[in-house]
């Protein structure tokens, strides 16, 4: 008896989905922010935002890499009937499933500004910058073990790919799936 297939997404294209919308909500209030004097003053404002902004790229870089390696230490190979999932829907999931957190960082981080002028959008940045890091860091790996790493979609609950949920990564080739390692879109070689 042949068992059905899981579907599988890329643990870096779901790490990744969330990078750009962080990356620049937090542009666009921090923008906006420095445009309201607050509380602080700019300058203090900006400030404290370079400070965040380096904090948060540097915890959310961080945050679970142990967890990560060890998950991906223990992952099998992908079954044959698996199903894995392309990057966009995978994108896209993430996304849609994070839409209203989205919006409410963005307006915290613009009623942040009458406080500290750009300093709640650049924490927002950093956390998208964070994430573009730990994809590339995930992305060394990948190229350095020749394998993609994928997770079981049913266990993706809150878009967490090495959350409490998470048994047990799958592996697979590096030429699988239509992202590159490291979540980013495949470049294709160019027709001759």
């Amino acid at each position: 008896m042949v068992r059905g297939g899981q579907g599988l997404a890329r643990v870096a294209c779901v790490v990744r989905a969330g990078a750009a919308p962080l990356w620049w909500l937090g542009v666009v209030a921090a923008g906006i922010g420095v445009l309201v004097p607050g509380l602080t003053g700019r300058r203090i404002g900006v400030l404290a935002g370079a400070v965040l902004f380096i904090l948060a790229a540097a915890l959310v870089a961080g945050t679970r890499r142990k967890r990560y390696a060890a998950l991906a230490r223990g992952a099998a190979r992908a079954a044959k009937h698996d199903v894995l999932q392309d990057r966009a829907v995978t994108v896209r999931n993430w996304r849609r499933g994070h839409r209203w957190w989205l919006l409410l960082a963005f307006l915290a981080a613009l009623g942040g500004s009458f406080a500290a002028p750009a300093a709640g959008g650049m924490l927002l940045a950093g956390c998208g910058a964070g994430l573009w890091l730990k994809a590339g860091w995930l992305g060394r790996r990948e190229r350095a073990e020749e394998t993609l790493l994928w997770v079981r979609v049913d266990w993706l609950r809150g878009g967490r790919p090495a959350g409490k949920a998470v048994g047990a990564y799958r592996a697979t080739g590096v030429a699988a799936g239509d992202a590159a390692p490291g979540g980013a879109r495949r470049r294709t070689a160019a027709p001759v």
